[in-house]
C-alpha cells in the first residue's frame, strides 16, 4: 500500500475536487486529517504542504503533492523524484509567485536597495539563495503569518506569495521583484520510485490528475452537418486534433465530434448555426489526455 501526502489548508478541497474528476472519491470528516481512499492500493493524510517534501524524502510518505517552493525550501531539490507538474491554485490555474514587496512610499526601489535591510518570509531559504545571487546581504527573518502586515514598523520588505496580487495591493505593497514561480507538484521517494509496480501507480495517478486539470479548460462538440458544407465548417474548428466525422444514416449528412477550448465556443457556436450545423450539443469533459 503506498502512503500519500495531500496539501492541508487553502488547496485541500481543490485537491479533493481534482483527484474526483480523476476518478478517485476522497472523504474526510470536518476534524480528520486522515481522508479515505476508494483505492485499496492507497492510504492517505492531509498534511502542510510545506513538511510534504520532508515526508516523501524521508520515507514516511512514498509520494505527495506540495509546491515546487517546498521542494526547494526544504533543500530535498533533486533528493526526491519529481514525477509531473499539476497548475492548479486556490482561485486560478495561474502559476504562483513568491514576490519582493515594499510599501508604496518605499525608497526601496531594486533589489540592490536591501543591503543591511531586515525582510521577513516564509522561505527563509528561498530568499537568502535570492539575496546572495544578486550580491546582497540582508537580514532575513521567518515570519509565522500576516506578512503582509509586518512593513514599515516591523520590517522593511517582505517575500510573500501571490496568486492574483490583490492581497498584496490590499496591503499597500508594491513588487519589486519575483524571488520564484511555483506550481503543484507531484514528488515520489526514490526508493519507491525504484519499484516497477509503485512507480507504475504514481504514473497513472499523475497522468489522470493532469488529464483531470486539462478537461478543465475544455469541452466536447457534437453536431451533424450537410456534407455539402463540411469543409467550410470543419475550417471553423480549431480542434486539438483532426474532428471525427462519422457517417449518419441520411448519405447528405455527417456527424461531427470535436474537443476545444470553452471560451471559444460562445463566439464560434452561432457561425457554426449560420453555416448548417444542426443538433449542436456541447458536453463537459472530466478527462483530457494526449
Amino acid at each position: 500500500m503506498l502512503k500519500l501526502g495531500l496539501p492541508a489548508g487553502s488547496l485541500q478541497e481543490a485537491t479533493i475536487q481534482m483527484f474526483k474528476k480523476a476518478g478517485y472519491k476522497i472523504s474526510v470528516g470536518s476534524r480528520s486529517y486522515v481522508p479515505k481512499v476508494d483505492d485499496p492500493e492507497l492510504t492517505a493524510r492531509f498534511i502542510r504542504a510545506q513538511e510534504i517534501p520532508r515526508y516523501v524524502n524521508s520515507g514516511k510518505l512514498d509520494f505527495g503533492l506540495t509546491g515546487k517552493d517546498w521542494v526547494v525550501e526544504n533543500g530535498v531539490d533533486g533528493k526526491v523524484v519529481e514525477v509531473a507538474t499539476l497548475v492548479y491554485a486556490k482561485r486560478t490555474r495561474n502559476v504562483l509567485r513568491w514576490v519582493l514587496c515594499v510599501p508604496n512610499d518605499s525608497k526601496i526601489e531594486t533589489v540592490k536597495d536591501l543591503k543591511g535591510k531586515k525582510i521577513a518570509t516564509e522561505v527563509v531559504n528561498i530568499t537568502n539563495k535570492f539575496l546572495a545571487k544578486n550580491g546582497v546581504k540582508a537580514e532575513v527573518e521567518f515570519s509565522w503569518g500576516a506578512t503582509e502586515a509586518k512593513p514599515p514598523e516591523l520590517v522593511d520588505a517582505v517575500v510573500e506569495i501571490t496568486e492574483t496580487g490583490s492581497s498584496l495591493r490590499a496591503n499597500n505593497l508594491k513588487i519589486i521583484a519575483t524571488v520564484m514561480e511555483s506550481s503543484t507538484v507531484i514528488i515520489a521517494n526514490k526508493e519507491t520510485w525504484k519499484k516497477k509496480s509503485s512507480r507504475e501507480k504514481i504514473e497513472n495517478i499523475a497522468l489522470l490528475l493532469q488529464g483531470a486539470l486539462e478537461a478543465e479548460s475544455k469541452v466536447g462538440l457534437k453536431m451533424n452537418v450537410p456534407k455539402a458544407k463540411l469543409k467550410k465548417i470543419v475550417d471553423e474548428l480549431p480542434a486539438l486534433k483532426t474532428p471525427t466525422i462519422s457517417a449518419l444514416s441520411d448519405p447528405d449528412w455527417v456527424a461531427i465530434e470535436v474537443i476545444m477550448d470553452e471560451s471559444v465556443v460562445r463566439e464560434i457556436l452561432p457561425k457554426l448555426k449560420r453555416q448548417g450545423a444542426q443538433g449542436i450539443i456541447e458536453y463537459p469533459l472530466n478527462k483530457v489526455v494526449y
